[in-house]
């Protein structure tokens, strides 16, 4: 390696480091930074590096290495949990725009193989772009993020198929149906192969290299499977990055695939860096700057067939429009695996010079465009449904068609949404679910649960839930922004109604409290509160005084733990003021414990522990202050007053 070519690599990196500091802040996409980044260091620029034949070869070896990390990345068992929106909206969304887009190409006077790479280019969508934008709002597990996920994957495994077919369209006019059917067999064969391998022979190789605990051996091993696989492909015709995807699944199913992940990641980052810069330099931005015209036309066709697609087929899995916008405001863009094919293609003359030049700048501008209609569309979305929604979106299933009163409403199904039912159910209280999930709604309707199909945020399904009757809110769900919407409108609905919000972030908790939720449950603060508890436990703290200090912690909205205290007081003095003043607890008896059938006096509470008895709940009739002949039976509800301590020692004497 000569000096020259060190100095166009310091060049390049020097280079990407500033432009990316500059997007990471703006919050604009990283792809687009090294994108940008070779377009100003490149000839279309600056003119900084002049040597792109090296820059290329370093740029392959970042093709291989991004569809490796795809290929890990990709998980059978995610995949198992949203197949019906990979098969069936992913497939929708593949298939159309192929077929939309080559009708297009078509028309316009391009030939049918043309036509049909154009589509594969802008039907692949960026799943590192999307998994950024649903992370920032925290709705990767909201039905926009299964959904949305579950088409952007059919993406990545759809590239298979289309690095395969990439050469053949090429040689369209002299490959022989016989050739063409021969080559999709192969690749089927491939495919199957590599599960077969995957499944049988990897697996215990895998774990021999393990058992010699030498790291450079797992690393050499992994790097070995990946160029290995890439050279196989491309000796039999296929591409290196065909044979990089394939080893990626290879050892996705490994159980030491997020160790593979993390030694390569390294690797990756710097190559495929290399190679979207290198991908930069390539535009040149005189010929596109005279081509602004069609860049623009170019731009707008995308997002809409892109757009209006991904609603057809999100609406067909009978989402809301709501959903199914935010959906496709997140899947617009062009992904970076169409860069790879966009390189492949022009390799094998699919796609000319000045094509080229027009793709690259348009893709470019929806990697822009789609996080900005994201970010703002769902406050668009917001202010919309407030005005024009008119009609349910769905009917309710009560059971005998009663009203509720005195009801908990639980807005969404998931984990939480279920158990907080079962508890419910158990002890009588009535009940009714909300929930936008169509394939959950379904499922849970059949069931025979009051359930209604609709937004938690949408002022008509409130009212058709009996929000003005209910007595409890319960927001379970993965949408903040749906959320902190739904505590506003539900609080102005029902001002009397007790809201209960969990939340997955600490940051979202003064906020949902001033508009108006009732209690704030953080699920990392609560899990805090947990191991601490613990902790205490096992140096042997009085229960009291733990659950004083727990008392504190949620009084004061987890401010401690947050490190927002106002107060300058330590939490000892605080607990020392809670220790002081006397409470009232109540206490269950079971019928498996020995103070049932005893009297008041034969249980000497008050001589025993120094807590009083001042009344008894017995099958909702209360029987206030009972003498010392009152005898327990299980069931009965036994008020207790007293300080901490006395409460701490009657309720361990109580229970035996």
């Amino acid at each position: 390696m000569n000096l020259f070519l060190i100095t166009e690599l310091i060049t390049v990196l020097a280079a990407s480091i500033l432009v990316i500091v500059v997007f990471h802040r703006l919050k604009i996409p990283v792809v687009v930074g090294f994108l940008i980044t070779g377009i100003l260091i490149g000839p279309g620029g600056l003119a900084l590096v002049k040597d792109l034949d090296a820059i290329n070869a370093i740029a392959e070896i970042g093709v291989v290495m991004l569809l490796f990390i795809i290929g890990i990345e990709f998980s059978l068992e995610r995949l198992q949990k949203i197949q019906k929106y990979f098969w069936i909206g992913g497939g929708l969304q593949v298939s159309l725009t192929i077929a939309i887009i080559a009708a297009i190409s078509i028309l316009i006077g391009f030939t049918p193989n043309i036509g049909i790479f154009y589509g594969f280019l802008v039907a692949q969508s960026s799943t590192s772009v999307l998994l950024k934008l649903l992370s920032d709002k925290n709705m990767i597990k909201s039905p926009v993020g299964e959904v949305s996920v579950g088409i952007s994957l059919f993406n990545d495994v759809a590239l298979l198929p289309m690095l395969v077919l990439v050469p053949a369209l090429a040689q369209l006019k002299t490959i022989s149906v016989f050739s063409l059917s021969a080559r999709l067999a192969l690749s089927v064969v491939a495919i199957f192969a590599v599960f077969f391998v995957t499944r049988k022979i990897m697996p215990p190789i895998i774990e021999a290299i393990v058992r010699t605990r030498i790291k450079e051996i797992f690393l050499i091993f992994t790097l070995l499977t990946c160029l290995g696989m890439a050279y196989i492909t491309a000796s039999i015709g296929f591409s290196l990055a065909l044979g990089a995807f394939l080893a990626g699944i290879i050892l996705s199913e490994s159980n030491y695939s997020h160790q593979i992940v993390s030694d390569i990641l390294p690797f990756r980052d710097v190559f495929s860096s290399i190679f979207f810069i290198s991908i930069g330099m390539l535009l040149d931005t005189r010929l596109v700057w005279g081509l602004k015209g069609e860049v623009l036309l170019v731009v707008i066709g995308i997002l809409l067939v892109k757009a209006i697609i991904v609603i057809f087929a999100v609406r067909l899995l009978k989402f809301n429009f709501k959903i199914s916008l935010l959906s496709a405001f997140g899947l617009a863009q062009i992904g970076e695996i169409s860069f790879v094919l966009a390189s492949l293609g022009r390799e094998n003359g699919l796609i000319t010079w000045q094509i080229f030049q027009i793709f690259i700048a348009s893709s470019i501008m929806t990697l822009l465009i789609a996080p900005l209609c994201f970010e703002f569309g769902q406050k668009m979305l917001d202010n919309l449904y407030d005005r024009f929604e008119k009609k349910r979106e769905g009917k309710p299933i009560l059971p005998e068609e009663k009203e509720f009163q005195n009801h908990v409403i639980i807005a969404g199904f998931g984990l939480n949404g279920q158990n907080v039912t079962r508890v419910l159910k158990e002890t009588g209280i009535p009940y009714v679910i909300l929930e936008v999930n169509p394939d959950t709604f379904r499922r849970v309707s059949q069931a025979g649960e009051p359930i209604i199909f609709g937004d938690v945020s949408s002022p008509v399904i409130l009212k058709e839930a009996g929000i003005a009757r209910a007595r409890v809110l319960v927001l379970a769900i993965s949408d903040p922004a749906a959320t902190r919407r739904s505590v506003s409108i539900v609080r102005q609905l029902n001002p009397d109604i007790f809201i209960i919000v969990r939340t997955r972030f600490a940051s979202e908790i003064e906020e949902l409290y001033r508009l108006g939720a009732n209690d704030v449950i953080p699920e990392e603060f609560e899990t805090s509160i947990e191991i601490f508890v613990r902790v205490l436990e096992k140096f042997h703290l009085p229960r009291n005084i733990i659950n004083t200090h727990v008392q504190i912690i949620r009084s004061e909205h987890y401010g401690l733990l947050r490190g927002a205290i106002s107060s300058s007081r330590r939490l000892s003095e605080k607990v020392c003021d809670f220790l002081e003043a006397g409470v009232v607890e109540t206490f269950l008896v079971a019928d498996n414990l020995s103070i049932a059938g005893k009297t008041l006096g034969e249980i000497d509470l008050r001589g025993k522990t120094g807590v009083t008895v001042i009344a008894v709940v017995r099958n909702e009739k209360t029987w206030s202050g009972p003498g010392a002949d009152f005898r327990l039976e299980a069931g009965d509800i036994m008020v207790l007053v007293g300080d901490h301590q006395a409460l701490d020692r009657a309720l361990t004497y109580l229970s035996g």
